[in-house]
């Protein structure tokens, strides 16, 4: 399983015009306050006031749910405009918070301050406020998107647990998965970022590994530029049983063209 969408309107150009002054969207990912982006943390953390509003942090500080320092909503010395500093509710459940607790998207302001730490400096030319609105709405909705994958293999293979969670996550953009390896080889592209979600299936801990592969513009409607490669980690019988499944599935359905048999809903006369 797995989601594929792209494209984007001011945000198609303008994903094009980040390409032109070096910064990609895969490199403007913003802190792990939500799930979705590389594991920058522990390396920038010692970068200093001038580079991180809030001050150099110590690792121990690190929240390990998202190896993030603390939500930082101060604005950055010389920051050209002024942020928002609302943050958006997810739909993704949060196993380790109060019940009905989701996780939180980070603001404006704080995706600002994460790519201060990761090393990016403004120019006039390469971001305006209405950039920053832009790319919070594409982060979320990507990140949003990646949960539904989960779900689809959840509700799928496992519908006994009828409200999974996701527990904690990481960014891990350096450690290439076996399958975007072989994916290489066969021609294609590398993913831009690999995430790492601990999902909490009623109790039981499972591993999802998310590859992001760049799908182009970003959708106007959906605001979706990636292109995302959901499964569950291979680190356990019961997930290569349900890789496998899935698998058989596919074979059989995409490529021998059986037609799955569906439960067929009842008819207003019955």
């Amino acid at each position: 399983m797995g989601a594929s969408q792209s494209s984007e309107p001011g945000a198609g150009s303008r994903h094009e015009h980040l390409h032109r002054h070096g910064q990609t969207m895969s490199q403007m990912e913003p802190p792990k306050e939500c799930p979705a982006h590389p594991d920058h943390a522990k390396a920038t953390l010692a970068a200093g006031a001038s580079e991180c509003p809030a001050g150099a942090q110590a690792q121990d500080q690190l929240d390990p749910l998202n190896m993030m320092p603390p939500p930082n909503q101060r604005p950055a010395p010389d920051q050209p405009f002024s942020l928002s500093t609302k943050r958006v509710k997810s739909t993704i459940p949060k196993a380790t918070g109060a019940e009905g607790e989701n996780w939180e998207y980070p603001s404006e302001q704080m995706f600002w301050n994460a790519m201060l730490r990761k090393g990016w400096r403004w120019q006039e030319d390469a971001l305006a406020p209405k950039d920053m609105e832009n790319i919070i709405k594409i982060h979320n909705a990507n990140n949003e998107e990646a949960w539904h994958e989960v779900l689809k293999w959840e509700h799928l293979l496992h519908p006994d647990c009828a409200c999974p969670k996701l527990k904690s996550f990481k960014g891990d953009a350096k450690n290439v998965s076996p399958r975007a390896r072989y994916r290489q080889i066969l021609g294609y592209q590398l993913p831009f970022d690999r995430h790492d979600w601990i999902v909490d299936r009623c109790g039981k801990e499972v591993h999802y590994v998310i590859d992001y592969y760049d799908g182009g513009p970003v959708d106007t409607k959906s605001k979706l530029f990636t292109n995302l490669d959901v499964r569950p980690a291979l680190n356990s019988f019961s997930n290569m049983w349900d890789r496998m499944v899935v698998a058989y599935w596919r074979f059989k359905f995409e490529t021998l063209g059986f037609t799955p048999k569906l439960p067929i809903p009842p008819s207003e006369e019955h």
